[in-house]
This record gives structure tokens, C-alpha cells and sequence, in this order.
């Protein structure tokens, strides 16, 4: 039994009943919360919190011991709810797509972060993945530049090993890996990376990169303004058997 959010209830008056109400679901679903320790969806935490006064990480610590960045695990929460992602990267492999060769090169590269980091990170990354093992998983559009492909991450080893998990990945039915050709002009998404998320409730969300930290974006006209990015970069890329054809090319100089 969940007995801290049995107590939170209590204390508000609440039942399974007029919490589900409240917050939108069916009472059965509540009431596993109490008896089982179900883990609600992440937007179901947050709205149970707040008719609560509680915050979400104490009614239900298990998914707030992750081994994300702090400033990182409130998109990895709402990554998890998405129906849809569509995500633009100039310079690397997207984090859902990257092998465990290829991102611990990534995060080891100048020795900027100490190997425990590396490691908790490495985790976390690896974890986010499983949204796209599951049986209904959200359909993903990633593009990427041709340059991508080529730079090496890593030994060649590791360069071989992400190209044919790119390769692997990209065969199945809800990704797509879209690839910019090297030869395109200055382009918009050349400002930087940008990665744009559905939820089941049709509202979009999105999530911008720097060298410090990401940044969660919900202001309705900057995500509007991402949309517009996202058309204009995916005009650029190759369609989806062509990129995957130039991924497999790509991939035999690296063997």
C-alpha cells in the first residue's frame, strides 16, 4: 500500500472516488494507487499533487530516483507519456537512438565529467530508450545531418556499432531516421537542436539544448515557432529510403 499518499488523502478528505474525479480517471485506477502502489502517468502525479498539496516526488518517490540530471528529468518524464517525437540533431546521434558505445564516448570526450557521471548518465539515457520497445510506442521522426554519419565518436568500432543500430532501428515501423545530405546549404536547423513531443491529449511540447542545460519549452508561440523549424528542416532531408540508404553507405567506411 502506498501509505504516504493514503495519509495525503486523509488529510484532504479525499476518497478514491472524488480524487479520480478531479484529476480524471476511472476510480478502480485511483484505488490502485492505494492498494497496489501503481505508478501513475506523470501528468496524473503532478494533478493528484497538486489537489493534494503534496509534491509528486514524495506521494511517489521510485520515479524521481533516476539516474537523469536533475534539470533533465522533467522532459524525460513527459518523453515518457508521448505518442509522437520528432527530433532535429546537427551534430549527433538523438540520445533514444544512441548505443551504449556511442554515448558513453559522447559524455567521456575531453574528460569533462567524472566516470561516475558518465556512468549514472549513461544509464538514464539507456532507460529512456525502453519508450520505444513497448507496445504502443510513440512514432519518432529524427533528423539528422549528414555529418552525423561521418564524424567519428569514438573509435571506429563504436562508429560501426550506432550506424547499424541506426540502420536496425530505422527498419521498424514507428521511426524514422531522416538524413540532411552534406552538400544542403545553411539551413535553419543549423541553429541548434530542437526535439518536439506530442502528448495523448494533442498538446506539444518541446525541448532546446546548450552547453550548460535543456531547457523545457511550453509557451504556446515558442512551440509554435519549433513547428515551423521542424517544417523547414524536414524539407531539407532525404526521404526515408533514401536516408537509409546513404545511412548504409555511411556504414561501410567505418567497418
Amino acid at each position: 500500500m502506498n501509505e504516504v499518499l493514503r495519509v495525503a488523502m486523509a488529510e484532504k478528505g479525499e476518497t478514491a472516488e472524488s480524487l479520480a474525479e478531479k484529476v480524471g480517471v476511472d476510480p478502480k485506477t485511483a484505488g490502485r494507487w492505494l492498494a497496489s502502489g501503481r505508478i501513475p502517468h506523470p501528468r496524473t502525479r503532478i494533478a493528484v499533487a497538486e489537489v493534494l498539496g503534496r509534491d509528486a516526488a514524495e506521494l511517489w518517490p521510485e520515479p524521481f530516483r533516476r539516474r537523469d540530471l536533475p534539470w533533465f528529468r522533467p522532459w524525460a518524464e513527459l518523453e515518457q507519456d508521448a505518442v509522437s517525437i520528432r527530433s532535429y540533431q546537427p551534430s549527433l546521434v538523438p540520445g533514444l537512438l544512441q548505443t551504449e558505445g556511442y554515448a558513453r564516448a559522447v559524455l567521456a570526450t575531453g574528460g569533462l565529467l567524472p566516470a561516475a557521471e558518465v556512468d549514472e548518465i549513461v544509464g538514464g539515457r539507456l532507460a529512456r530508450q525502453a519508450i520505444l520497445a513497448r507496445d504502443a510506442p510513440p512514432q519518432l521522426v529524427a533528423v539528422i545531418d549528414e555529418v552525423v554519419l561521418r564524424r567519428r565518436v569514438g573509435d571506429r568500432a563504436v562508429m560501426a556499432g550506432q550506424l547499424a543500430h541506426l540502420l536496425a532501428i530505422a527498419a521498424q515501423e514507428h521511426v524514422q531516421v531522416r538524413v540532411i545530405p552534406a552538400e544542403t546549404p545553411w539551413h535553419t536547423g543549423l541553429a541548434g537542436p530542437f526535439v518536439l513531443i506530442r502528448l495523448p491529449d494533442g498538446a506539444e511540447t518541446a525541448y532546446v539544448d546548450n552547453q550548460l542545460r535543456g531547457q523545457v519549452v511550453t509557451e504556446s508561440a515558442d512551440v509554435a515557432s519549433l513547428g515551423a523549424r521542424w517544417e523547414s528542416v524536414a524539407g531539407e532531408a532525404l526521404p526515408r529510403r533514401k536516408s537509409i540508404e546513404l545511412i548504409g553507405e555511411v556504414a561501410t567506411t567505418w567497418t
